[in-house]
């Protein structure tokens, strides 16, 4: 009976510290990651991840952005998810997932052998804080020894439960991380932009056309933009002030034969011709622009809307030429004279002949434009950004009105007096013969990005 029993504590100290020495190597072994992300799934940076693994500072953009899962782990970094886009490495506890993945199913323990099985003995494990009762002892009188056979000590329990460590990448509170994809953050971000190309003013004459010229603009504008998480393109509003320069011309021939009367109330027959008369009309102009945007996180934008356009100040130069085929002949009844080109001093003398002046008629005349712009941009290390694109604005409306309504000629001539010659004045071609005049100008923009991100009102913990 004796052996019997020795037999039994044996077997139970054994098994004892077959336990403790599982536990123990099960302890060394280092956690196993288990991640609730995938490549390619959708992150964001949180608030609270003020470094990356590598020691560097995040940019303020990168908090307000949606990034791809590029890696999962690596030398090292064995717990580190490299964020695409960036090509950052971040801790799993600074990443919040918009779709976060279920742990791994925890691996099943071996099959234990069945108590009562012949020529077997089923270990016991001690429970925390207990001791090993023993039949002759519990005979006794309830006399207890501790599991390791030493009096006045307990046995550490074994953690046999133990669970693989999980990298909790995002704590939820409240609502479900899915939730989070409908969170709007919004940002701001000032361009100072230039823009240079053709353009033209759209002159509708019937005695001419018109022809391409240039501008050069200077852009300064805000823009407001709101990023939903989830989604790759954000929707914004642009407005601002633009200031630039603008020139074209147009051509016209002259061919006028009529009676008129003069400021005296004097009748000239006058017969004017001129084969080509070439007009350069410029302009320094004031842009408003309202626009939609829409920009991709790849980089690509897309900009429309209207563009307001008031030119401030209308100079103009102008060249009559080929003097073979102009002349002036213009008959004055009150004092009995007539004009030719030879009696008008010094005007129509030599083979150019150009006038300049400040009023073309469409100071101040309002526009009101279609435009549209297009490119791509590049995040710069700053968190700033720097685009490129082509842009392309057409007038739909104009305030501009030829009050001409005595449809003076062109080349306009004074009567002669007894002390003065016949004098020539040459109005603008644009004043004079357009009825209606639009602008269209297209070209490339470059532009840099100031970008401001609004700090959100809660915390991340409080919003996820």
């Amino acid at each position: 009976m004796k052996t019997i029993k020795s037999i039994l504590i044996a077997a139970t100290l054994i098994s004892a510290s077959v336990v403790s020495t599982l536990s123990a190597q099960q302890a060394a072994e280092p956690a196993k990651t288990n991640w609730n992300v995938a490549v390619g799934d959708s992150i964001m940076i949180r608030r609270d991840c003020e470094r990356y693994l590598t020691g560097e500072k995040p940019s303020t953009w990168v908090y307000d952005k949606v990034h791809t899962v590029r890696q999962l782990g690596t030398k090292r970094f064995p717990n580190g998810v490299l964020v695409g886009g960036i090509m950052s490495w971040v801790g799993p506890e600074g990443v919040t997932p918009l779709h976060p993945r279920a742990a791994e199913p925890e691996q099943p323990q071996p099959a234990q052998p069945q108590e009562g099985q012949p020529g077997e003995v089923t270990p016991v494990t001690p429970a925390a804080d207990t001791t090993v009762v023993t039949p002759a002892e519990d005979a006794k009188g309830g006399e207890t020894t501790p599991a390791d056979g030493t009096e006045g000590q307990s046995v550490a329990p074994a953690d046999t439960t133990k669970k693989d460590q999980v990298v909790v990448v995002e704590q939820v509170k409240g609502d479900s991380v899915v939730s989070k994809q409908q969170f709007i953050h919004p940002y701001d971000r000032f361009t100072i932009g230039v823009r240079g190309g053709a353009s033209a003013l759209l002159h509708s004459v019937k005695k001419g056309n018109w022809n391409c010229g240039y501008d050069v603009m200077l852009d300064l504008q805000y823009a407001h933009y709101w990023q939903k998480d989830g989604r790759p393109v954000d929707l914004g509003i642009i407005t601002g002030i633009g200031i630039g320069y603008a020139a074209s011309g147009m051509k016209a021939s002259v061919n006028t034969q009529k009676t008129i009367t003069d400021s005296d109330g004097d009748q000239i027959d006058y017969n004017v011709k001129a084969d080509e008369v070439k007009e350069n009309d410029a302009q320094l102009q004031v842009e408003i622009p309202l626009m939609f945007s829409l920009l991709h996180t790849n980089g690509l934008f897309f900009n429309a809307g209207l563009r307001c356009m008031l030119p401030v100040y209308t100079p103009y130069t102008q060249k009559i030429s080929n003097n073979a085929n102009t002349y002036i002949d213009a008959y004055f009844p009150g004092v009995g004279v007539h004009v030719t080109n030879k009696e008008v001093t010094g005007v129509l003398g030599k083979d150019d002949y150009t006038t300049k002046g400040t009023d073309n008629g469409n100071k101040m005349a309002f526009n009101l434009m279609l435009g549209a712009e297009i490119g791509y941009e590049w995040i710069l290390k700053s968190g700033n950004s720097l685009g490129l694109g082509a842009y392309a604005n057409y007038s739909v409306y104009s305030t501009f009105k030829n009050n001409n309504t005595t449809e003076d000629p062109l080349i306009q001539v004074t009567a002669p007096t007894s002390t003065s010659v016949a004098q020539v004045k040459v109005l603008s071609a644009t004043k004079t013969y357009a009825e209606k005049l639009g602008f269209f100008d297209a070209g490339v923009k470059l532009a840099y990005h100031f970008n401001f991100p609004k700090k959100r009102k809660f915390s991340d913990d409080k919003l996820f």
